[in-house]
């Protein structure tokens, strides 16, 4: 039997101390570390391996295994590849057990047999949810299993093309001596299944909770050890979900898909601007259309700003879906660079549709929604602009701004706004205006 040793481990970041501490030194957490019981790590000859030349090396291309779900391949790089190991993380309630449940319905009828494992449900519940969702593949198999001996039994037993574990803080390894969801489990059972998908060339889908931060529960070499990140975002409560990869071995990690939430599932949106833009006001002030890119995909969204006069010696400013710091750095330069006195106005900047965006190519849309408030003008409702904004007030170039102009095009706009040092390397585009601005006041005038 192995040795066991007691040690401290911080259940934030994974550090270890032969003492209890009440402040973890390497993330700085109070009150994190927790009593443990390790294995002692022996000491093994092993294999060597030779070192290779580079141009020795043989490049295999990897075999992928398209999920039928057209948003998904498109963040995994074109489909799931053999062998790797995917987490997928996101806030309770937010869809990745009904994603999943989806990918095993797709997979099946490929004819791909998929193992379902989950610690937290029981079979029937997820015989009840799959019939809401229309899982009928006779492929799927389901077990409610935590330790993860047994789940190596049925993966022998079943021989699956694909398994699901929901979720990786309900597994647990019983020669580990602490509760599940602790650092040592959630490192030890990972470092198993990740053997296993190797081994036995088995992709493995992991389910992750989240902290009350929104960063994935568990020590960061969880992230480390998967070959694939994804994420869910978006409100709990509203319809729209992004999947975004944060990690990613085989594929980009620029690449989004979108989904809306409706009673029989998760259901892809493959014309995001058009859904964003459906039922905006055409004739409201501060409300402006920006162009942003996720990965190789054009977005057309929706930027809406109030400002509104206060008597309060604070001025307030709001900022959903943008970064409240960039907002508040584009306040400032419209008022030292266009007069613009925002100091006894309340500023509020929405980003409609519940996405979160950081690029820089909104601001020019931001400084311009703020704007269109202050002076109570309207913006034309046909008009798309994008740019980032410098201290100066100059109006810098973004990358791609020919596919940005392209969508725009394709959805009925008739004129662009965009940096004047990007509209000299275009070409000539069909049944739009394309004007270029230097400056912010440039782009006012045509408000």
């Amino acid at each position: 039997m192995a040795k066991l040793k007691k040690v401290h481990v911080c259940q934030s970041c994974g550090y270890e101390s032969a003492k209890w501490m009440g402040k973890c030194p390497s993330c700085n957490e109070w009150g994190s570390l927790v009593e443990e019981n390790v294995e002692e790590v022996r000491k093994t000859g092993g294999t060597k391996n030779i070192p290779m030349k580079l141009a020795e090396i043989k490049l295999t291309t990897e075999d992928r295994t398209t999920t039928g779900i057209a948003e998904l391949d498109r963040v995994l790089g074109g489909g799931i590849v053999k062998g790797s190991l995917v987490l997928v993380g996101g806030d309770p309630g937010i869809g990745k057990s009904t994603l999943l449940l989806q990918i095993c319905q797709t997979l099946g009828e490929l004819g791909n047999t998929v193992l379902y494992v989950s610690g937290e449900e029981s079979c029937t519940q997820i015989k009840l949810r799959a019939e809401r969702l229309r899982v009928t593949t006779s492929n799927l198999s389901l077990v409610s299993e935590t330790t993860i001996a047994s789940v190596r039994e049925h993966i022998q037993t079943v021989k699956p093309d694909l398994v699901i574990i929901d979720s990786i803080q309900t597994m647990y390894d019983e020669e580990v001596g602490s509760a599940p969801g602790s650092v040592s489990q959630v490192r030890q059972v990972t470092h198993a299944l990740m053997n296993i998908a190797k081994g036995k060339d088995i992709t493995i889908l992991i389910v992750g909770h989240v902290t009350k931060e929104g960063t994935l529960a568990g020590p960061r070499v969880l992230e480390h050890m998967v070959d694939t990140v994804l994420y869910f975002e978006g409100e709990r409560h509203a319809a729209f979900r992004i999947l975004r990869a944060v990690k990613n071995r085989f594929g980009s990690t620029n690449e989004i898909g979108v989904f809306e939430m409706v009673d029989k599932g998760l259901v892809e949106v493959a014309n995001p601007s058009e859904l964003m833009l459906s039922g905006r006001p055409l004739d409201a002030p501060g409300s402006v259309v920006g162009c942003s890119m996720e990965g190789t995909r054009p977005m057309l969204v929706e930027v809406q700003s109030l400002a509104s006069f206060t008597t309060f010696g604070m001025p307030r400013r709001t900022a959903t879906g943008i970064d409240y710091n960039r907002v508040v750095l584009l306040i400032a330069v419209l008022d030292k660079r266009v007069g613009i006195d925002m100091s006894n106005y309340d500023a509020y900047v929405n980003l409609a549709g519940g996405m979160k965006i950081n690029e820089p190519s909104l601001d020019l849309a931001i400084v311009l929604a703020i704007a269109s408030s202050f002076r109570n003008k309207v913006m034309d409702p046909y008009t798309v602009v994008f740019g980032e904004v410098g201290l100066s007030g100059e109006i810098r170039a973004v990358p791609m701004p020919e596919k940005r102009i392209i969508e725009a095009s394709k959805l009925g706009f008739r004129r662009c706004i965009m940096p004047a040092v990007s509209k000299a390397k275009l070409p000539r585009i069909a049944n739009i205006e394309i004007i270029g601005v230097e400056k912010i006041d440039d782009a006012l005038k045509y408000m």
